[in-house]
């Protein structure tokens, strides 16, 4: 999956992306701790391997940097005849890329893994201050998590 937009790209993770700040973009969301290369190679390896999780990000080609982000976790569910749901966490955009509807392309892309891989439904948590951004990309409040049922 690459989607192209002028210089920005949608595309997967990268093992190169270490070195295109890829976790100095997650430290926007969180605290990421020390990484060295190596510890993110050994993860990126372990991830990129299991079918059920799927991050993508969006890389600004002339700055050559990872601007954006979010990742699908699939559950494997025993409900719903052993249904599968998503998760999709982590999602960030560098603070400087904010309002290009870069967070919209991160969610749409993950949104249709998700279809891809039968998922019935995608749950994600957030912050109230964030709520009415996720409502506008299709997802909903229920209970205290944003969750959107997808057509089987």
């Amino acid at each position: 999956m690459t989607e192209e937009s002028s210089s920005l790209v949608l595309r997967r993770l990268d093992a190169a992306d270490y070195q295109k700040g890829f976790l100095q973009l997650l430290g926007q969301l969180s605290v990421v701790g020390d990484i060295s290369e190596e510890l993110f190679q050994s993860r990126f390896n372990e991830l990129s391997s299991n079918p059920d999780y799927y991050t993508v990000v969006i890389e600004d080609k002339g700055a050559s940097k990872i601007v954006a982000t979010a990742s699908l976790i699939i559950e494997r569910k025993f409900l719903r005849s052993c249904g599968k749901c998503g998760h999709i966490e982590d999602v960030v955009v560098a603070d400087s890329y904010r309002g290009k509807k870069l967070g919209q392309r991160v969610l749409a892309a993950l949104t249709d893994a998700a279809k891809q891989a039968g998922c019935y439904k995608i749950i994600l948590d957030c912050s109230e201050e964030n709520a009415p951004f996720y409502e506008k990309c299709g997802l909903s409040r229920k209970e205290i998590q944003m969750v959107k049922y997808l057509a089987s």
